[in-house]
């Protein structure tokens, strides 16, 4: 792990009770996703009505560290009552996506369209290339040095800031070089045999249904 991403036992050690009890009531893992998209909307609501400043920065960096809880919370629901499943990754990773987007799309109101359109067709590439490899049987890679807690971070700076194109730019620019680590990462792994899973599968411990 590196990045902000080495902080993930931390914030799920700090989420155990609220995981405990979600498995408890049986909170549908799904649900738990789709709340994250909808917590990532409110963020960007928060950019496109917010004026500049320390409230709007706040309001978006807890929007976003609710989004990100409902990522950690759903896979770790799912493990925990058994309830993990192929399709369950798919809808992961879908929601993901729609959460980067639902939040990007608040700087239409901030930035010019064709600064957020190239953010966020680069924000998707690091995943990509994770995905790309995991299907050839590397591991599944996440983490910086610009992944998605960091993205995150920078949409943050954003709303404080209100210095959308120059974020805007270092997010596109830290996408792409996080997607070019990725893929050295994965190159590497898929020359070793040994550390490969089966090709065309992927590494579904906290997919959920």
């Amino acid at each position: 792990m590196n990045g902000l991403y080495a902080l993930k036992p931390w914030f799920a050690g700090r989420l155990a009770a609220v995981r405990r009890v979600l498995v408890e009531r049986e909170v549908s893992p799904a649900l738990l996703t789709w709340a994250g998209v909808g917590f990532a909307a409110a963020a960007g609501a928060a950019v496109a009505l917010l004026p500049a400043g320390p409230v709007a920065g706040v309001a978006v960096a807890v929007l976003l560290v609710a989004r990100l809880a409902c990522a950690n919370l759903d896979g770790g629901v799912a493990r925990e009552s058994g309830r993990s499943t192929r399709f369950g990754f798919v809808v992961n990773e879908l929601g993901d996506r729609l959460a980067e987007f639902a939040v990007l799309a608040g700087c239409l109101f901030v930035a010019p369209p064709a600064a957020v359109a190239g953010a966020a067709l680069a924000a998707t590439l690091p995943s990509w290339v994770s995905l790309a490899g995991a299907a050839a049987g590397a591991p599944r890679l996440q983490g910086g040095p610009v992944g998605k807690t960091e993205r995150c971070a920078l949409l943050a700076l954003l709303a404080a800031t209100g210095a959308a194109i120059p974020v805007l730019a270092l997010l596109a620019a830290g996408s792409l070089v996080t997607a070019a680590v990725r893929l050295a990462r994965v190159a590497g792994a898929l020359r070793r045999p040994e550390s490969a899973t089966v090709p065309g599968t992927y590494a579904v411990a906290g997919a959920r249904p």
